[in-house]
């Protein structure tokens, strides 16, 4: 593990796309749906927008607001479809060549694809390619999902037959919004591991990895995309294709505890509902005496809301967030990442000083920003500081979209309970319990992965041979 990495776990990517028949500014839709989705990825962006057929890409590191200027976005012109994608690296490493959306130009046309997700047969693929003689420009998983598709196309009538042949080869968690020359396709992995769904905005057809974007451009929510699912959306309409899907799915738990927005609704549950169970369950099972209880901003807050609620404890704002402080893994140097945390999250004395305060966080992975948020809340005058995580611990390493490391970098794997409550400097820790994770998402049809707590994989994990092809 490089020094690149800190102890939060990181977003994974965010996907949108949409088809405008009526010519609307697919440019703008894709930027603010983009913007609304930035928590998912804050490493890389892209929007490649299709104008009659020809389609053209622009494509950065950095923040979406950095990589789309006023000057970029009127550059890239009309357009009947666009395709969006913000990235955090699962696989791949953090250069340009690995942003997307990726742009493939080949014979059958071109196409332009977005991902979200981890395939966990990329390496195998990858190789079974490279001895045909395929050329890949840069390490992501992405690039493998487009030459599956390409090289279906060839022996395909359509696009979205392409997608469907593809999606028998591909393993894995892969959410994708695809452009063709003529046609917006969507597309869920038969798990359902990461989420997608579809909205109406006027005449034109959105697809979105979270609700919330769909707020963000206007567009009225329609649907999830099932588990398996093919969604076209051309000239036609809408066209579905369920041949991939089962009666079975698992779509991510931590979608709801961390990554995805408190204000979106995934596979019929709202996350805001679901931190609150979170935080009430936590109560129940790890009830304490203190005078107050913050959460950790962002994904702490509604579990503490709902923590204070079912404790009769009083909810108080404990941490003031910096807006405007980038990713803290980015930061050079040891010392200015520590610098960091500091900088990012400043504590309301008020609240804390003198008080035994109940701390809401989301998961401790590695440890160490747990460590100086204690510490912050200690130096801030709080008398107790009793932690509570609305996570089980993490035991186990993610192969679907998430960068929870290999087993012997996490602390629960590592350390007891009371270990890990020494080297955080709390004076009492408790995490959510593995049987109170079904009754976060109770409404959900499908089921839940919770492979990182239980070490349960829906499916297989990929052999250490297909691991070692790509950097997570």
């Amino acid at each position: 593990m490089t020094d690149r990495w800190e102890s939060k776990l990181h977003e994974e990517c965010g996907v949108f796309g949409i088809y405008s028949p009526d010519g609307a500014d697919v440019v703008s839709a894709c930027y603010h749906g983009l913007y609304a989705l930035q928590h998912r990825g804050q490493e890389s962006c892209g929007i490649a927008v299709n104008n009659q057929g020809v389609i053209s890409c622009h494509k950065d590191l950095g923040l979406v607001s950095s990589v789309f200027t006023r000057e970029v976005l009127e550059a890239m012109g009309p357009g009947q479809i666009g395709v969006g994608h913000c990235r955090y690296a699962t696989t791949g490493s953090q250069v340009v060549e690995n942003a997307q959306p990726l742009l493939i130009r080949h014979r059958k046309g071109n196409m332009a694809l977005a991902h979200n997700g981890n395939l966990t047969n990329a390496g195998e693929l990858r190789r079974e390619y490279e001895l045909d003689g395929t050329i890949f420009y840069g390490t992501s998983d992405t690039e493998v999902i487009a030459h599956t598709i390409t090289r279906q196309r060839l022996v395909s009538a359509s696009i979205e037959e392409a997608v469907e042949k593809a999606m028998q080869k591909l393993k894995g968690a892969y959410s994708l919004v695809i452009t063709s020359p003529r046609k917006l396709i969507a597309a869920r992995d038969p798990m359902g591991f990461r989420p997608l769904c579809i909205g109406k905005l006027g005449e034109s057809i959105v697809f979105a990895s979270e609700s919330c974007a769909l707020d963000a451009v206007g567009a009225r929510f329609v649907r999830d995309i099932e588990p398996g699912e093919i969604v076209v959306a051309d000239d036609r309409g809408i066209t579905s294709i369920r041949t991939r899907c089962g009666k079975k799915g698992s779509l991510c738990i931590f979608e709801f505890i961390y990554f995805a927005r408190p204000d979106s609704v995934i596979d019929g549950c709202s996350v805001h509902q679901a931190r609150l169970r979170a935080g009430e369950l936590l109560a129940r099972r790890h009830p304490v005496d203190a005078d107050v209880v913050i959460g950790v901003p962002d994904s702490g807050l509604d579990a503490a809301l709902g923590y204070a609620r079912e404790s009769g404890i009083p909810y108080g704002v404990g941490f003031i967030k910096n807006r405007y402080v980038g990713r803290t893994f980015i930061v050079p140097g040891q010392e200015q990442r520590e610098n960091a945390v500091r900088i990012k999250l400043n504590p309301v004395s008020e609240t804390v000083q003198g008080k035994r305060v109940v701390l809401i966080d989301d998961s401790i992975v590695r440890g160490t920003t747990s460590q100086k948020i204690v510490k912050l809340l200690r130096d801030a005058g709080a008398a107790e500081v009793h932690m509570r995580l609305s996570s089980p611990p993490f035991l186990y390493p993610c192969y679907f979209g998430v960068d929870v490391d290999s087993s012997e970098n996490l602390i629960a794997y590592t350390h007891t309970l009371e270990e890990i409550r020494e080297i955080i400097g709390a004076d009492s820790l408790g995490y959510l319990g593995i049987d109170d994770l079904v009754h976060l998402v109770p409404e959900c049809p499908y089921g839940i992965c919770d492979a990182c707590f239980t070490g349960n994989y829906p499916v297989d994990p990929p052999s250490v041979g297909n691991k070692d092809q790509f950097e997570r």
